[in-house]
């Protein structure tokens, strides 16, 4: 489309050229009318605007006070786990103490209990637990049926039931026949921004229709009692949450939705040996089954963002290609920032090679930033990298100190604390980065289409706690 408007301007352009060298009567300079008449008639025909898709509304679990699992209770219980040594104590203690965790984060009951149950129907049960509530909550909100959704998606990356998650969600509300379903494993905690994508995708399909996005993280079925500690530190840092997201390609569902996809944008390195194995599911040495992390993904995260790096594994290319990528660039920064950034390349590359790459200020056009709450020293190196302040890294921090990290829901809890603080006005953009195992890196960036009223943001996971936030001494936990 962008191409087509630039040859129509080039022409439109040359024959006025062409009109006034040759010094033509003036009725010819009215040449371009029917010509541009011509050329959107034909450009409507037969290259219509794709839908665009909305984001009607969303919502994200508020578990039980009984789920509640502050450090004491964690490092109590774990300390009567046989499975677990002095030194897996101890090293357990680290993480939690540098994971930017507050005292009232959740995990599901199996895990409450002494020692934990990971059984399936623990997990099934913990399934019920965290997507009935955040199903039935967003079709009380947007007074949808079930049999009204003709998309669901459902992604889970440590656990796959047969039957599937969205089986279990179609047998559930009773859903209609045709319904396209998708069960997504496995994609780490990118997850739910890449089902977004699908979801986008598929609507460009199907036209006139819902989806329905589900995203969440059972814990029960991915605990490991072993003593290997890069096996350790998902036991500390994954917590519970869920969030159910609903959108349509309905024109006259505008009016009634929040934001409008802007657009999407994923990218990978699964192809790099070295990043594919740095976050495993794998048995330790005496066959128990574990999220290895290895050293290669710790490192990446250390040195995130900082462009071109040689020690880089992760995001060496996934990420900073992923920012830069024409995509976002050409779509969301100004031309100045490109112009910047690819001197600065040039720069680097032929000139001064100790030439810091620069970063381009998505300030300039992106106002709200939801960012991965992987842990403290990521959201801090996120920051850096990005060159972002404590307002822009507000919603990702709070969301790790109130909730913990909740894998692919994550970035829902920090828009739903950015419109409980009522910060998203109408015009306002907001860019949701998903980082997860693979390695892969998307992006989504919406636009707020209205405003949200005060009872709006009264409601959701943070109704009784948006008040303490943000917290005044950030750097004492962050």
């Amino acid at each position: 489309m962008e191409l087509q408007r630039l040859l129509l301007l080039i022409i439109v352009t040359s024959v006025e050229t062409l009109i006034v060298l040759q010094k033509r009567e003036p009725i010819f300079h009215f040449i371009h009318l029917p010509c541009l008449i011509i050329f959107f008639t034909l450009q409507s025909c037969f290259f219509p605007n794709p839908s665009q898709v909305y984001l009607v509304d969303f919502s994200c679990l508020k578990p039980p006070s009984s789920c509640i699992v502050p450090f004491s209770k964690f490092l109590g219980n774990a300390s009567k786990f046989e499975s677990f040594d002095k030194e897996s104590l101890a090293f357990m203690v680290k993480v939690l103490a540098s994971s930017g965790h507050g005292q009232e984060t959740y995990l599901p009951p199996a895990l409450h209990h002494i020692p934990p149950l990971s059984h399936h129907q623990e997990s099934i049960e913990e399934v019920h637990m965290v997507l009935f509530p955040i199903m039935d909550d967003l079709l009380a909100k947007t007074n949808l049926s079930p049999q009204e959704i003709d998309i669901l998606i459902v992604n889970c990356s440590g656990f796959c039931p047969s039957p599937s998650f969205a089986s279990i969600v179609i047998n559930k509300y009773s859903m209609r026949s045709d319904v396209k379903s998708y069960s997504l494993s496995g994609m780490g905690c990118s997850a739910s921004a890449l089902a977004i994508d699908l979801a986008k995708n598929l609507l460009k399909v199907h036209k006139n229709s819902y989806a329905v996005v589900l995203s969440t993280e059972i814990l029960s079925t991915g605990w490991y009692a072993g003593h290997e500690q890069p096996k350790l530190i998902l036991n500390c840092v994954f917590r519970m949450g869920s969030a159910a997201i609903l959108l349509t390609n309905k024109k006259r569902e505008k009016m009634n939705s929040k934001y409008e996809l802007f657009l999407t944008l994923r990218t990978q390195k699964a192809f790099d040996d070295r990043a594919y194995l740095s976050t495993i599911r794998e048995e330790d040495s005496n066959g128990k089954l574990g999220v290895t992390i290895k050293r290669d993904i710790l490192e990446a995260w250390s040195k995130f963002l900082q462009f071109f790096s040689e020690y880089s594994i992760f995001f060496d290319f996934t990420l900073n290609f992923h920012i830069v990528s024409p995509d976002i660039g050409s779509s969301i920064l100004p031309f100045l920032e490109k112009f910047r950034y690819g001197v600065s390349v040039i720069r680097k590359r032929y000139i001064d090679k100790s030439t810091e790459i620069y970063v381009p200020n998505f300030k300039t056009v992106i106002e709200h930033f939801c960012l991965p709450t992987s842990g403290r020293q990521l959201v801090s190196e996120l920051a850096k990298g990005l060159k972002l302040g404590d307002r822009e890294m507000e919603a990702a921090r709070m969301t790790l100190h109130r909730f913990g990290n909740q894998s692919s829901s994550s970035l829902w809890y920090e828009l739903a604390y950015l419109e409980a603080k009522q910060r998203v006005k109408k015009g306002d953009r907001v860019w949701q980065l998903g980082m997860g195992t693979g390695p892969k890196c998307t992006s989504l960036v919406w636009k707020c289409i209205r405003p949200m009223d005060e009872d709006e943001s009264k409601k959701g996971p943070w109704a009784d706690s948006i008040h303490r936030y943000p917290m005044v001494a950030m750097d004492r936990w962050v």
